[in-house]
């Protein structure tokens, strides 16, 4: 019998990788009993689990094992009975028979079942963790993480990165997001942090000569819990050196590929690239999702001169939906209300037919106006939904097309600053952090909910010690 290449001392084979080939052979599988099925006094049916699969048992009903058990299990591979093959398991064709089983761990009734089609309350499955990893949707998919960090290694190292480890028992810097802080047990009153990224390692390592560094790293960030962050997290680490922004970006679209190519087994196309503002301008926010392809439409040139008073602002753009001129007023009603309450004033639309533009504002619209609507639909059948700045300032400069980012500023305590058409005045300071940071959004480069209104966002957060007392 030609043994699996995972076989070990007590199993022959795994129990997804018995098939046809294997009729006849007497083998071992070790797992554990996912159901029992009993068939009269005298037989019963195991379904015994591993990471592969399941493999059906055939058992004498006096065998006492139960759901959980972790057993051994030594019998000859069979074909199933015509009319009892499963064409859904890998293993449907197949079964074990005359079999011996030997129990090498007895097991509890399980407090919930261990099944993907059952809801199970989070609390309940992290507190028997164990239990919860053993679920199929689990182990597919920490084995699909360990594929994605393999097939990440591998396009680094063939790109002559190198992977260095970095401690994780640090000294505390002076950028970034808060740390946790570790005490020291044999240096009372001093403390190591966790870090929150490998940033100053990284940059010894630069200097040092090593060129090109990468790991998968483990970050500590003692912040608020969001959505999409943790406490602790992993991210792909980089560093090079003598390269531009067009070389770290190969370098990263190469690693993102092959990850997701290793992940579904499909290699995407080219990733394309766009600056910020063009992000901002064409889909209102700085990540787009480009499945969707609802690009904004800028007619604020068209409306510069209207007489119209939803659209006498500097900016105003339009979302075109494809389709959307069968869309019942009702519906229009209802997406009117939720523009409401995304904070807008209401929602001006335009359907475009073949019999012309209609719309509440229709009759409003100079012939220019009416024209140039229909000419950016290209007269096809859709559904134009205008959003415009109702109260802005005035027009940005071109200094300002850009979101201020002032996470650092240099200015002592009382100090001001500048941004837009706003003073800011710093209330506290470090010795290298001010407390504020102002976020200027330019008005050509809105996302829709801050269509409606002039949105200058100012966070306040409190600067990191340096020093711990």
């Amino acid at each position: 019998m030609q043994k699996d290449n995972e076989a070990t001392s007590l199993r022959d084979l795994l129990c997804g990788s018995v098939n046809e080939n294997h009729v006849g052979e007497r083998i071992s599988v070790c797992g554990w009993v996912a159901k029992r099925r009993e068939h009269g006094e005298h037989l019963a049916f195991l379904d015994v689990r591993d990471r592969s699969g399941v493999v059906q048992v055939v058992v004498e009903g006096s065998v006492d094992v139960r759901s959980e058990f972790v057993v051994r299990v030594t019998g000859t591979v069979t074909p199933r009975p015509e009319g009892t093959v499963n064409d859904r398991l890998a293993t449907g064709a197949v079964e074990l028979s005359d079999c011996e089983v030997e129990v090498l761990s007895l097991a509890d009734v399980p407090p919930f079942q261990l099944d993907d089609r059952v809801d199970i309350d989070e609390q309940v499955r992290l507190r028997y963790r164990y239990l919860d990893l053993r679920r199929e949707k689990m182990q597919r998919n920490l084995r699909l993480r360990a594929k994605v960090n393999a097939a990440l290694r591998r396009a680094m190292d063939a790109q002559g990165f190198c992977e260095v480890e970095t401690p994780l028992l640090w000294a505390p810097t002076p950028e970034g997001a808060r740390e946790f802080v570790v005490p020291s047990r044999l240096r009372p009153e001093e403390f190591y942090v966790l870090p929150q990224s490998p940033q100053i390692a990284k940059q010894l390592l630069m200097v040092g000569g090593f060129d090109r560094y990468y790991q998968i790293a483990r970050c500590m960030r003692d912040e608020d819990l969001r959505a999409d962050r943790q406490f602790e997290f992993t991210q792909l680490d980089l560093e090079a050196s003598f390269v531009t922004q067009d070389d770290v970006m190969a370098f990263t679209s190469v690693a993102v590929l092959d990850a997701a190519e290793a992940a579904t087994g499909v290699r995407p196309g080219v990733i394309g690239n766009m600056t910020w503002a063009e992000a901002l301008d064409l889909y209102g926010t700085d990540k787009p999702d480009l499945r969707f392809g609802m690009v904004l439409q800028d007619l604020s040139d068209v409306f510069a001169t209207s007489e119209v008073k939803a659209f006498a602002a500097p900016t105003v753009k339009a979302l075109r939906v494809e389709g959307g001129a069968s869309f019942s007023r009702s519906k229009l009603d209802q997406l009117t209300d939720h523009a409401k309450q995304l904070g807008a004033k209401g929602l001006a639309w335009f359907r475009v037919t073949s019999e012309g533009i209609d719309s509440p504002l229709a009759r409003f619209l100079s012939p220019e106006e009416t024209e140039a609507v229909a000419n950016v639909t290209g007269r096809r059948s859709a559904i134009w939904s205008l959003l415009s700045l109702t109260s802005t300032p005035k027009p940005v400069t071109s200094s300002e097309r850009y979101a201020c980012h002032l996470d650092r500023c240099p200015w002592a305590r009382g100090s001001t600053t500048t941004c837009g058409s706003r003073t800011f005045r710093c209330s506290k300071a470090s010795t290298k952090t001010a407390i504020f940071k102002p976020r200027i959004i330019p008005s050509r480069c809105l996302t829709p909910k801050t269509f409606i209104s002039w949105r200058v966002i100012l966070s306040r957060f409190d600067p990191r010690p340096t020093t711990l007392s």
